[in-house]
């Protein structure tokens, strides 16, 4: 096994349609919807750079303009602010540029479609000595310690191949997830021996589910250039780590400390808005009082 050098990469998957978001992600991807004041990508970079991540290298697709010029400077607004003497804006919007050196890297529509696909389009920003964190540009997280920190520290402990971050979800929801058998017997409790992607609950092998935050080798990228299509003719993460895990490397299957938030479907997306809201001291007695009042009667 390649020794890795520290971990400074994050590899951003944000190359969807957001067609369960439709219309209005017609013309803006669903990574840009707001929670609250800021747009799900930055609480994303936000995660990595608080992680010790440096750069971030967002896969987007055509028309995905809108989130380079999210992380860019925008000298009119700045402007504006300043001579407003709105400085506290100012500061905010002059501090998301600096966050990190972004990257930008368009996904080919002659790629499969799939969450392993952005994968093979990085595949030349990665050194093959380097190991990155992936993230699935639509799950947040809420935790003390990053999520992505919790995972660098457990790839930095063991060296595996691999770390997924998983957690349980009630079972009738495992058909909407990849979920994971343990091996048994391994040195390490979390090492994968295989996962399933979207099995029924009689089928599944237990409740915890992949989601969107993992550390990947450098192998990941090679394999996932040697992966065939799966369900659905998609090239599944998970399909690429049971490969990775026949072969006799290392994955491992890390429960969280914390909780995963997706905003893959209206329903969600609007419980997620809700949870984060409620971290929010300026907004929750209000919203509270607000639930309390309005919508449960």
């Amino acid at each position: 096994m390649k020794q890795y050098s520290k971990i400074k990469k994050a590899v951003i998957a944000a190359a969807g349609y957001g067609t369960r978001f439709l219309p209005a992600t017609k013309n803006q991807p669903k990574e840009m919807l707001p929670i609250i004041d800021k747009p799900i990508i930055h609480y994303l970079v936000e995660e990595a750079v608080n992680s010790g991540i440096e750069e971030i290298i967002l896969v987007t697709r055509a028309g995905n303009h809108i989130m380079e010029d999210y992380f860019d400077n925008r000298s009119e607004l700045e402007y504006s602010l300043e001579k407003s003497n709105k400085l506290d804006y100012l500061e905010m919007v002059q501090s998301i540029p600096q966050m990190a050196n972004f990257v930008y890297v368009r996904q080919k529509n002659h790629l499969p479609y799939g969450n392993g696909s952005p994968l093979i389009t990085v595949k030349e920003l990665i050194d093959d000595d380097e190991a990155f964190v992936y993230m699935f540009g639509d799950d947040l997280t809420l935790s003390e310690t990053p999520v992505t920190k919790q995972l660098i520290d457990v790839y930095e402990q063991q060296k595996p191949s691999a770390v997924l971050a998983v957690q349980e979800v009630p079972w009738s929801e495992v058909h909407r997830y990849a979920t994971i058998k343990y091996k048994e017997g391994a040195p390490y409790k979390y090492t994968m021996e295989k996962g399933f992607e979207k099995l029924p609950k009689e089928q599944a092998p237990s409740n915890k589910v992949q989601f969107g935050r993992f550390v990947f080798s450098y192998n990941v990228i090679e394999a996932a250039s040697n992966t065939p299509t799966g369900k659905d003719n998609e090239l599944w993460l998970i399909d690429i780590l049971n490969k990775l895990a026949e072969e006799g490397k290392t994955v491992i299957a890390q429960p969280i400390q914390g909780e995963w938030l997706t905003t893959g479907d209206p329903l969600r997306y609007i419980k997620t808005t809700l949870k984060f809201a409620m971290q929010r001291e300026d907004l929750k007695d209000e919203l509270q009082t607000f639930i309390k009042e309005e919508i449960i009667k």
